[in-house]
């Protein structure tokens, strides 16, 4: 054969070899990014403590959420009603977040809310916000006060909502929103109201009647999610409903704080902190993953995809140990 022959064959070879080799590349690069997807994890800062303001210090040094520095806040408490916590966030909590919000650098506060059935504004003189407000220096926004320019429109595609849901527009806007929710269970349909059904607080209260009566209930609360983001997500979960909820109901004492920057984790362990107390059927019958609200927020890409994403970081011996046993119900799915 001759060298000209020998020389189109390795240029053959050669070629073969190398688009067999470039069309190999891709699929292991995209092999590894979806391992990477699949590993890839969201930490949540879980404190077993009495201590709300040691509690919120240290969700913050174990979290490390993006800077506040030079941001202004917006606050989403839980004012569904004035009840006392935990059906509503406790006013030390309160005091705690503004407190660290403040030392982070944040160059104002607005602690915004819409209750419901009660007024909005008696909930929030109730309470005492007002005066809280003028003390601390931060502002206070009802939402039921706000014009109809004030609110966005959202339809997400797929929406159980027949025409959508408006969110405020300085919640939409916001620099910087954090969350804090209770630790509790409800009895209207919600199943339980963490930081996903914190949402349904950021819609109008004419809204209510078709989210109430919908049987897809748990799924549009977590489509209200897509309307906004928060940066830090802290539950107080000293106390509990374990069932009943979201005024009144059974309570059990779970002396913890969660936080977190990823609304299904952090929803994820407070549903497991509720199966380790010992909730109703509808918590302990169920697996986490499987509960609607978080179910709908997966599907809708908000935060993670399954437990094995989550990386629970504690301050102490006492929280760590705790934190082995969520694990294990975590671990059910």
């Amino acid at each position: 054969m001759s060298q000209r022959n020998i020389s189109s064959i390795k240029r053959r070879d050669f070629i073969k070899n190398s688009i067999a080799g470039l069309a190999a590349m891709p699929a292991l690069r995209f092999g590894n990014l979806g391992m990477e997807n699949a590993e890839k994890k969201t930490k949540v800062a879980l404190i077993k403590t009495q201590d709300r303001k040691k509690a919120v210090k240290e969700i913050l040094q174990l979290i490390n959420p993006p800077s506040m520095q030079g941001k202004k806040v917006f606050l989403k408490p839980n004012f569904n009603t004035a009840d006392p916590f935990p059906a509503s966030t406790h006013n030390d909590t309160l005091i705690a977040l503004i407190q660290e919000i403040k030392g982070q650098g944040a160059t104002g506060i607005t602690v915004g809310e819409r209750s419901g059935p009660p007024l909005t504004q008696k909930v929030i003189e109730d309470k005492g916000i007002l005066a809280m407000a003028k003390e601390l220096g931060f502002d206070v926004m009802n939402f039921e006060e706000l014009p109809e320019a004030d609110w966005v429109h959202f339809n997400p595609p797929g929406s159980h909502w027949s025409e959508g849901f408006y969110i405020p527009k300085p919640a939409v806007k916001a620099e910087y929103l954090v969350s804090t929710c209770c630790l509790k269970t409800h009895q209207y349909g919600g199943v339980f109201t963490f930081s996903l059904k914190l949402s349904v607080g950021m819609t109008p209260k004419r809204l209510m009647r078709e989210l109430h009566r919908s049987p897809d209930q748990r799924k549009m609360i977590a489509e209200i999610n897509t309307g906004y983001t928060p940066r830090l997500i802290v539950m107080d979960g000293l106390e509990a409903f374990v069932d009943g909820g979201p005024s009144t109901g059974k309570k059990a004492q779970a002396d913890v704080f969660v936080g977190g920057t990823d609304r299904i984790a952090v929803d994820a362990v407070g549903v497991a902190v509720l199966k380790e107390l010992g909730s109703n059927d509808a918590i302990m019958s169920t697996k986490i993953f499987e509960q609607e609200q978080i179910k709908r927020a997966v599907e809708l890409g908000l935060g993670i995809s399954g437990p094995q994403q989550i990386d629970i970081v504690t301050p102490d011996e006492p929280s760590r140990l705790y934190s082995e046993k969520l694990k294990s119900i975590l671990a059910q799915g």
